[in-house]
């Protein structure tokens, strides 16, 4: 039950309206694997604020874990974890049942060409280099999202990435 100032009580929930808004496009599942707290809440945000539901795991195990657990539609995969890196995380999440039902992206700290062929060969589809093209992010984003059942839409916003930091205030 919600209140409205000068409006009484009503008897319908608060989230009811955020429920309708969403239901008629599915949101697509992302594992956000990185063991840096602020990367990992920052790409958190922005993909709920584009529509996305978001798991996270801080370390490969978790990852292999968590992806066999939730099935995402995406993993966006750091490479240097704790416990098990990204590529072996990579390699044994393929391994599981998953293959190719999953896209996974690698996070490149590195940058170099071979780094990305290496993410490719452990089982990528493709590499993001750190600090994140987040044009490039949303392009492997988009046919994430059902848009053919009548009445769907997906639009993904324009959003300043430093916008969605909780210490700043206005963007």
């Amino acid at each position: 039950m919600s209140t409205n100032p000068g409006k009484g009580k009503t008897t319908e929930p608060a989230s009811r309206h955020f429920l309708r808004r969403t239901r008629s496009a599915r949101k697509p599942t992302i594992l956000v694997v990185e063991d840096h707290d602020d990367t990992r809440a920052m790409l958190h945000t922005l993909l709920e604020m584009w529509g996305c539901r978001v798991v996270e795991a801080s370390d490969g195990l978790e990852a292999v874990e968590a992806a066999s657990r939730e099935t995402p539609e995406m993993i966006l995969m750091d490479g240097s974890l704790p416990l098990l890196d990204g590529l072996e995380a990579t390699r044994r999440i393929r391994e599981n049942g998953l293959g190719d039902r999953v896209k996974i992206l690698a996070l490149d700290g590195w940058g170099t060409p071979s780094y990305h062929a290496a993410a490719l060969a452990a089982g990528c589809d493709d590499s993001l280099k750190k600090p994140l093209d987040f044009e490039r992010l949303r392009k492997h984003l988009t046919p994430l999202f059902d848009t053919s059942s009548p009445g769907a839409g997906f639009t993904i916003s324009t959003v300043d990435p430093i916008c969605v930091l909780p210490h700043i205030q206005e963007c």
